[in-house]
């Protein structure tokens, strides 16, 4: 089970099927989605340019949305719509993020409530778009009572989703990794009403877990995109990969497992 994990190991396990929802290569899925969790029905949800997938096992479904796409003009498109609109649980959301959702939602809604999944842990995660998602998925779950119960959510590089009452409103527990640097943690801009779900995880410049406040994270910022300049990357968009999230978190399970 899932849940019997400690919150490092789930945190790195969420990651990687982060990761494995960016591909279209269904039998390596499949074979990923065996070795990470034992997941023996893999269920991949496409319509219109939104996709995720869903891992399931004998105690636990996992919904895993796939992130922005840069040659996906659907995703890009869904990125842009930044205007908020009402959410289908409480106040307002973002359009495009909720349009990606509308997309898949029937039938994801559809499976979550058969009798094969009523009785099994639910849990969500997602990258960058696909965390948007899977924010926006997980409340919908919160808000249906044919649903599975929610475990958790964790989400990696996520932007900001919704208006305060909206993310208030969220009750399960939202682990919301941010690696430094991430510039798609900072949008949409909190002028338009946007604020983040969840407890913060932060990585620091050197990857490691910590929670530095005020100056000491303006100072760590600073010096994480010194080092990337040095290794000539621009720090912003490099943290963002949902590669150095698992690199990371990889770090973090190892150093906490000793």
């Amino acid at each position: 089970m899932i849940s019997d994990l400690t919150f490092e190991q789930r945190s790195l396990l969420f990651a990687k099927l982060s990761a494995v929802a960016y591909s279209d290569d269904l039998k390596e899925v499949k074979k990923q989605a065996k070795l990470l969790g034992n997941f023996t029905t893999v269920v991949f949800y496409n319509n219109a340019g939104a996709q995720a997938y869903r891992f399931q096992n004998k105690n636990d479904i996992v919904i895993a949305c796939r992130g922005t796409q840069p040659t996906q003009l659907n995703d890009i498109a869904a990125d842009l719509k930044a205007a908020p609109v009402l959410a289908e649980t409480v106040s307002r959301v973002h359009r495009g993020f909720k349009e990606e959702v509308d997309e898949l939602w029937p039938m994801i809604r559809v499976d979550m409530e058969s009798k094969a999944s009523k009785n099994k842990n639910a849990w969500f995660t997602g990258h960058s778009l696909g965390a948007a998602m899977a924010t926006i998925m997980a409340s919908r779950c919160e808000d249906d009572v044919d649903m599975p119960h929610i475990q958790e959510l964790y989400t990696y590089g996520s932007p900001r989703v919704g208006w305060p009452k909206f993310v208030k409103s969220l009750s399960c527990q939202h682990n919301r990794w941010v690696n430094n640097n991430d510039i798609v943690t900072t949008v949409p801009p909190r002028i338009l009403g946007y604020r983040h779900d969840g407890t913060e995880r932060y990585m620091n410049a050197y990857g490691q877990v910590r929670n530095p406040t005020g100056y000491l994270r303006i100072k760590d910022k600073l010096l994480g995109m010194w080092m990337g300049i040095k290794q000539g990357r621009i720090d912003n968009f490099s943290d963002h990969l949902i590669a150095h999230y698992i690199e990371n978190l990889e770090k973090y399970v190892a150093e906490t497992t000793k």
